[in-house]
Formats: C-alpha cells, sequence, structure tokens
C-alpha cells in the first residue's frame, strides 16, 4: 500500500454530553446529521480512500465473486409447499438478481401462475426487497408488502390474482406483513411509529376502501413491546402478539368475524413469556411459567384462556430448552436444544409413544420448516452442517422413512464434502464456563500455529449461532482457512441460561467469553496471534468493538459489520429505532447503574492510545437497526488514536441499510470485499 494516501479526517467539533453527574465529551457527534453535505462528505472520502488503498486486491476481489457466483445455482426454484388448494413456488432464472414466485393449482402438472417476477418490479431501484405474501383463503387476492430504501418500511399492496390486476392501494410504513379474515374482504396489518419504526399499531383495512379510512384495532404504547398479526395455522384465529424482551401477551379474535372485538389471552405481567398454538379445542402453550427457565409445553380449554387454567403437557427440564412446536393432525413435533444441538422429537397424540430424529453430527442444524397441513403424516425439515449442504426432507412419521426432497447444489464439479473436517471443541471461560467452538477446515490441516483462522460470533438477544452450510466459505477453507463459531453466552446455544449470562450487567461474559476461545484456539495451535482473524455484525459488531479495545494484541485483523459501537448515547435517544425495545437487552441507561455499566465496555467510549490489528467496517447509510454515524463515529476515534500504522478502512454503502444490498448476487461482491481484506493480510493473492 502506498504511504502517499492519506486518510481522511473528521473535522473535531466537541460536544459535551450529560448524565448522572457525569461528562463525556463527544468530538463527532456532528456525524449524526444524514442530511449535512459535510457528513455525506466524509463518508465519501472514506470510501475514497478504502477504494485507493485496497485498489491492488480489485482484480481478485471480481475473481472471488465470480468463484463465489459460479457454485451457485442460477436457474434455482424451492421445494414446492401446498396451502389451500395450491403449491407454491419460489424460482431463480439465470442471470436475475431476484425471486420469481408462482402458483400451480391442485397439481405439480398444472399451469403455472406467476404471482409476482421481482426482477422486473425491481428495475429502477438500487434496492427492492418483497416480503410478506399473504393470500386470501378464497385464493383470489394476495397482499405483499415492498421496500425500495432499505429502511424495512414496507408499502403494503393487494394483487387480485383473477385480473392479475395490482390495485393502486398502497399502506404505507408497515412491517410489510398482513393476514386476511375468513371473509376475504378484511386484511389486518402492522404500521410503525415515522420516527422509531417500532412496529406499535394494528389496523383493518377492507378492500376497495381507502387506507384513511382504515381502522385502528390496537396500539402497543409500551414503547419496550413491538406488536405483530397473524392467522393461527388451524386458520380459526386472527392472533395479535406484543412482544418484549421479557414478557409476552396475545389478543385473539375469530377469523369469521373480523368485525368483532380481540380479547387478551392472558395479561401481560412482566417476565411471563408464552407463544400459542390452536389445535382442535385447546390452545397449546409455550411458557417459561412457573420458572420453567428453558419453557415448557402447556395447555388450555379454547374458551379458558388465563394461565390459571393452564395444565403441563411437557413439564419444564433444566438441561433441555424447548424451542417450537409443530402441531398435526395426529402428531405432535417439538423442537428442543440440549447440549448446544438441536433435536427433533415426535409424539403421537392418542399413543403417547414418542422418538427423536437421528443425527449423528456434532456440527449441525436441523429444523422444521413449512408445515401448513395439519391433515398428514409427512413432516418437512431440513438438515445442514459445516460441511453437508442443506437439504429439504420430507419424512414419513408413521412409517419413519424419509424422502430427501433437495440438496443444495454446489456447482464448479470441485466440492466434495469428504475433502474437510468438522470439530467441536470446549474452550474454557475466564470464570470456568466451558464454551463449544464449532469448526470446518480442509482434511490435511497441521497444527502447527500457521492456519489463518476465522473466529465469528454474534451473542446478543438469545440468538442461537447453529453450524450451517455456506458455499462462499469454500473460498477461505480452500485457501487454507479454518472457520470456526465461537458459541458464546448472550446467545441460547446451551439453553435458557446461557443467554441470561451475557445480558444486562453481565454483558461482557460474550467478550471474554470471545477473547478466551481466541486465546484457546491459539494454545491448541490452531492458530497464532499473527494469523487469528475476527468477524461479527450488528450486536456481533458490538463484539468485536469490545474485542478489539480489551485485547487488540490477539488478532491480525477484524471485520465489523454494521456495528453497534456508540452504545450509551444510542441507548439515551428514544427517537432511535430499536432503543426502548432493547432495555431488557442492555439495561436502560437513565438509570445509573446501567449507565455505568455501558459505559465500561461501550466500544466508542473506551477507545485508547494503543496499538489496533487491521481493521475492516461496512455499514451501510439508510440502516435502521444501527445508524450509519455509529461506525463512522467510531473510525474517526480510531484514526485519531491508534498508535500504529495498520490497516483502518470504512466502507459505507450509499444505497443500502442493515442487510447490506439486495441483489442475490449483488450481496457476494460485499463478501468478496471482506475476503479480500483477510486473504490480503495472509498474502495469497490468488
Amino acid at each position: 500500500m502506498s504511504n502517499s494516501i492519506q486518510p481522511p479526517k473528521a473535522k473535531i467539533i466537541p460536544k459535551q454530553l450529560e448524565k448522572h453527574g457525569h461528562i463525556r465529551t463527544d468530538n463527532y457527534y456532528w456525524l449524526n446529521e444524514r442530511e449535512n453535505p459535510e457528513v455525506i462528505e466524509y463518508l465519501n472520502q472514506e470510501n475514497e480512500y478504502y477504494q485507493q488503498s485496497t485498489a491492488h486486491t480489485k482484480e481478485f476481489q471480481t475473481a472471488l465473486f465470480e468463484e463465489m457466483k459460479a457454485r451457485i445455482k442460477e436457474d434455482d426454484q424451492s421445494v414446492p409447499y401446498f396451502y389451500n388448494g395450491y403449491f407454491y413456488i419460489t424460482r431463480f432464472e439465470k442471470g436475475k438478481d431476484y425471486p420469481i414466485y408462482a402458483r400451480k393449482k391442485e397439481n405439480l402438472n398444472s399451469p403455472e401462475e406467476i404471482l409476482f417476477d421481482c426482477n422486473e418490479m425491481a428495475k429502477g431501484h438500487a434496492y427492492f426487497q418483497m416480503t410478506g405474501l399473504s393470500v386470501s383463503d378464497d385464493n383470489q387476492w394476495i397482499a405483499f408488502g415492498i421496500d425500495t430504501v432499505s429502511r424495512r418500511q414496507y408499502t403494503i399492496q393487494i394483487k387480485n390474482l383473477v385480473t392479475n390486476e395490482i390495485l393502486p392501494t398502497k399502506i404505507e410504513n408497515t412491517t410489510g406483513s398482513s393476514t386476511w379474515a375468513s371473509d376475504n374482504q378484511t386484511l389486518f396489518y402492522s404500521r410503525k411509529d415515522d420516527v422509531t419504526l417500532r412496529s406499535d399499531k394494528i389496523y383493518k383495512h377492507k378492500l376497495d376502501s381507502n387506507p384513511a379510512d382504515d381502522i385502528l384495532v390496537y396500539h402497543e404504547k409500551d414503547e419496550t413491546f413491538d406488536v405483530s398479526v397473524f392467522k393461527s395455522k388451524s386458520r380459526k384465529y386472527i392472533l395479535i402478539q406484543s412482544d418484549s424482551t421479557m414478557t409476552t401477551e396475545y389478543r385473539l379474535l375469530l377469523a369469521s368475524k373480523p368485525d368483532g372485538k380481540f380479547k387478551v389471552f392472558q395479561k401481560r405481567t412482566r417476565g411471563l413469556e408464552y407463544s400459542v398454538s390452536h389445535f382442535e379445542d385447546h390452545f397449546y402453550i409455550i411458557t417459561n411459567k412457573d420458572e420453567a427457565t428453558n419453557f415448557k409445553l402447556m395447555k388450555t380449554p379454547e374458551d379458558k384462556t388465563s394461565k390459571d387454567n393452564w395444565i403441563d403437557e411437557i413439564p419444564h427440564r433444566e438441561d433441555v430448552l424447548l424451542e417450537d412446536i409443530d402441531i398435526f393432525r395426529d402428531y405432535l413435533v417439538v423442537s428442543e436444544r440440549s447440549e448446544g444441538l438441536n433435536k427433533i422429537r415426535i409424539i403421537h397424540w392418542k399413543t403417547n409413544k414418542e422418538y427423536y430424529l437421528p443425527f449423528n453430527s456434532e456440527t449441525y442444524s436441523a429444523y422444521t420448516t413449512t408445515n401448513l397441513d395439519f391433515d398428514t403424516e409427512i413432516l418437512r425439515y431440513s438438515f445442514q452442517s459445516l460441511a453437508t449442504p442443506s437439504s429439504l426432507v420430507d419424512f414419513n412419521m408413521k412409517t419413519k422413512e424419509k424422502t430427501i426432497l433437495k440438496e443444495q447444489e454446489v456447482l464448479g464439479g470441485t466440492f466434495d464434502k469428504n475433502n474437510y473436517k468438522e470439530e467441536r471443541i470446549w474452550a474454557t471461560a475466564i470464570d470456568g464456563t466451558k464454551v463449544p467452538i464449532s469448526m470446518i477446515y480442509k482434511k490435511g490441516m497441521k497444527k502447527n500455529g500457521k492456519n489463518p483462522l476465522l473466529l465469528y460470533a454474534y451473542g446478543s438477544y438469545g440468538v442461537t449461532m447453529d453450524c450451517y452450510f455456506s458455499t462462499v466459505r469454500l473460498s477461505l477453507l480452500d485457501r487454507g482457512f479454518i472457520y470456526a463459531i465461537a458459541h458464546v453466552r448472550g446467545g441460547e446455544d446451551l439453553g435458557r441460561q446461557w443467554y441470561e449470562d451475557g445480558k444486562l450487567l453481565k454483558k461482557k461474559n460474550t467478550f471474554t467469553d470471545f477473547i478466551d476461545c481466541s486465546k484457546f484456539v491459539i494454545a491448541e495451535k490452531y492458530t497464532s496471534t499473527e494469523h487469528l482473524y475476527a468477524e461479527g455484525g450488528s450486536a456481533g459488531g458490538l463484539l468485536m468493538g469490545a474485542i478489539l479495545n480489551m485485547a487488540p494484541n490477539l488478532y491480525n485483523g477484524v471485520i465489523a459489520q454494521v456495528p453497534f459501537v456508540d452504545v450509551v448515547t444510542t441507548m439515551l435517544d428514544d427517537s432511535i429505532p430499536l432503543t426502548t425495545g432493547e432495555y431488557d437487552e442492555w439495561g436502560n441507561p437513565n438509570v445509573k447503574k446501567y449507565y455505568n455499566y455501558m459505559l465500561s465496555y461501550s466500544p466508542y467510549d473506551n477507545v485508547v492510545a494503543q496499538d489496533y490489528p487491521n481493521i475492516y467496517i461496512a455499514t451501510g447509510l439508510h440502516d435502521s437497526q444501527v445508524q450509519y454515524w455509529e461506525p463512522a463515529k467510531w473510525i474517526a476515534k480510531l484514526r485519531t488514536l491508534k498508535t500504529n500504522d495498520k490497516q483502518l478502512y470504512l466502507d459505507t454503502n450509499m444505497e443500502a441499510g442493515h442487510g447490506g444490498a439486495s441483489g442475490r448476487f449483488e450481496s457476494l461482491k460485499e463478501i468478496a470485499k471482506e475476503f479480500s481484506f483477510l486473504l490480503d493480510l495472509e498474502g495469497i493473492k490468488r
């Protein structure tokens, strides 16, 4: 890299921020003025610096992009699923970025009816996302949501499937999801707050009416809750779910009586979480009631929904997390997790006989998929591992026969899963806790400390990092990288307590777990500090920011995608999307003990004068989850304080948001940038 390229310097305009009698000085607070031309200019300067500094990797980036794209089947389609008289199919055509949604009536030999060709609809938009397809019971109407900005503010529209005409009606600023009542005339949907983007209102829309006349059926006034609306699998009920980190509340209405009044299922009680499924004349409830930390299954009669009437169906277990259920006419399917691994348990309603699906791996994920039909013996589930491409399986719960409907194809002819080794190892954290690490590498790897290793983690919101197969990852594995996932606390990988031990005033466990996993793979000679890399996005980007301050000498390079790094300022600003709903995750900094604890780890507040490793930061100007100014302020401060000349890049997508580019292949260009950053640091040129 030529030294003649000078990194940009952001203007310093000190702003004093005072809370609880404590004063912080933020030199770059001004960068959150999205409309300020100087802010846009600074982001463009950082982009220009990144482009110039990595110009020597441009050809390699293009080659990586083509290599990754070549493994993907371009003319691909989903396995059809059957619902209410139709088979539904999503397919991609060669050379096109977006899906085509179609259906066939009654059998797969029927003529195809195209619902939407998103390639046509995306023309003229730098970003395009469709979500929330919802078909009326009479199969005549379909509602759908469109976002062309990437702020996750969807406009709902309705299409007549008989005439193929899209109605002029446009319902703005929604989550994109909606559900039809049984009259095929009434559509329930959720709308967002204009400023915070919190989903806070449920409306009722009548066909052919003006959205301005839509009726508000529920307003969630508590800022720590979000709301959504959906129909039960039995199609009998419309359900409104109010949800916060620690508390749930449902309301229900007969789908056949859309103008009736929603009734509370069980009123909210702080700390009581529950979800409901309807079957015959009962509701089945997954809940943490009675201190069931790992959740249990209860049931209650249809007409007696308050918690005094709930009785245990599957009791609580200390070592098994109950994650989900699928209900069929003859079978109950339970999705569980024990020792960090997915288990699928099948129970016959009448005989109570049960068994588990057999999986013989330690680095896999398996989960039930689209099971919309009650009256069937077939369970559809998906299986994959770090080395095994994703497969979709139809399993006959009566005969135990399984049919693999589709296995993800890896094109190019060179992939053989037998060339790779999967492993699960356990690191010991500073407090003695054992933390699992899942990894994959090419067979023949020698433990000599010379292998490049990319360690990935997330570690927040109880999100579990299951092992999944990735065709793009092969571009690192085939060049000698080890890829590893650290299942740190803050996720729910080892049960609910694993999450509880990595949030609020225990959040630092997430960071120290990752550091201890890093030390472990070095001690075990999988890699060394010269060859260890770390990656995380969003709340995982917070993790990256924290480890950079706490243990910068462990890593040669760090990738932070859309990183949440300005924790204190963001959590004090309740106008920012997500903030108030997150108090149960991070704490409310308006309370002094949470303010002090956040301040002790917030990456932006803890940047100090020290050597930092090579860092690549990616963000999007329109990000609604983590605002662009967090990484922008962070890099400005890092540039001023870091004491070495290692690489430091901010790459802002000026047209996208939290999920990055929207096209199927555009996103590969972003991965190619990340990979070229890593491979360049390893001196791997091709």
